[in-house]
């Protein structure tokens, strides 16, 4: 089973405990971690349902291409991890 996790950061806003989650797709493995952690939801993706402009997900230390509908696929033993993107200067 896919192993979801998140960056230490989103913690100071959102509990957001790793978890093992059922999925094919990374918006699969999104949507069942929602289920048991709703208050998730709203610091990950949008009102539209596309990932967060401040946020990142990696599928196996890869950022994954479609940021829209999230429809990368996932595999049995895949890592996903998701980060809040940083910018500066």
């Amino acid at each position: 089973m896919p192993t979801l996790n998140f960056t230490p950061n989103l913690r100071r806003h959102v509990e957001t405990p790793a978890a093992p989650v059922k999925g094919a797709t990374v918006r699969q493995v999104l949507e069942m971690y929602f289920q048991v952690n709703p208050q998730v939801r709203g610091y990950i993706l949008d009102d539209q349902g596309a990932l967060r402009k401040h946020m990142a997900i990696f599928l196996n230390q890869e950022l994954i291409c479609d940021r829209s509908d999230l429809s990368d696929s996932v595999q049995e033993n895949d890592d996903i991890f998701v980060a809040q993107a940083l910018s500066g200067g």
